[in-house]
């Protein structure tokens, strides 16, 4: 309960009323893995319920991130057409972190349905596996049967796993805030801002790289290296990328918990490489 309320306040901090659509999906997803589980023996009726609850969350995932940009898109046509009609334009804000519990719930729920694990009794449970802190903004997306066991089971804080918990925190935060906005503000901002030839580009296009990955995987570590000074593993999200020798092996290395989750829940659902 503590973890849970200290989540649900670091969120809150960003914007209290978007922490109650964190809320909202929590019981959501909470309560349809519950009728999927008390309906496993009845196909035709879960199947419609897994149907609805994935329509829903791809649904509000949908509105937060595209319907700015879809209206507006809209309207210009219907402009062209000379049409009267047009849909309001609203200033949506796109909650933060949505789209990464969005995926992560809906990862549980699909679990349950396919019966590769039990759905939670406990809303609290539930509720800190969407809304655990250290990973709740940016990743890594974790799964259920990995990560919830260890968040309602027995934790043992040790001092070796809270002293490299910082050490990884301390690495994290100099990759991203040292290196990687470094080289956002003193290079990659300037080269693109005005380019000087394309050995300049090719300056800036490297720095960028390097920038994109130590940002987010520095991210990744401060998440890891909080988590486990809490005595809980997150899953790794980068094995060193750019030494990749092709980009399948690439796209294996980043952002692994996004990769993985396409695969099993989108690619190899929909026949894979069979079709």
């Amino acid at each position: 309960i503590a973890l849970i309320a200290a989540s649900y306040i670091f969120y809150a901090f960003w914007s209290w009323r978007l922490a109650f659509l964190l809320g909202a999906s929590v019981l959501v997803n909470w309560a349809v893995g519950a009728v999927l589980w008390a309906l496993r023996e009845r196909p035709v009726l879960r199947r419609l319920v897994l149907t609805a609850g994935v329509a829903v969350n791809l649904s509000v995932l949908a509105f937060f991130k595209y319907y700015g940009w879809f209206s507006e898109e809209l309207n210009a046509l219907l402009r062209a057409w000379h049409m009267e009609r047009e849909l309001p334009l609203l200033e949506v804000v796109l909650p933060i972190g949505i789209s990464f519990y969005t995926f992560q719930s809906m990862s549980y729920v699909i679990d349950v349905y396919r019966g590769d694990m039990k759905a939670s009794r406990s809303l609290f449970d539930f509720a800190l596996f969407v809304m655990y802190f250290p990973q709740l903004v940016a990743g890594p997306i974790e799964r259920a049967p990995h990560l919830m066991p260890q968040l309602v089971g027995v934790r043992r804080v040790r001092l070796p796993g809270v002293l490299s918990g910082l050490l990884l925190i301390l690495v994290g935060c100099v990759k991203k805030a040292l290196v990687a906005d470094a080289l956002g503000a003193y290079v990659v901002d300037d080269v693109f801002a005005s380019p000087q030839g394309a050995l300049h580009l090719w300056l800036g296009t490297i720095a960028f790289g390097f920038q994109i990955y130590l940002d987010f995987s520095g991210y990744c570590d401060v998440a890891r290296g909080s988590s486990r000074c809490l005595g809980v593993e997150l899953v790794e999200n980068f094995e060193a990328p750019y030494f990749a020798a092709n980009i399948t092996e690439f796209w294996r290395r980043w952002h692994i918990s996004l990769s993985t989750w396409f695969r099993d829940y989108l690619y190899i659902p929909l026949g894979g490489s069979r079709r």
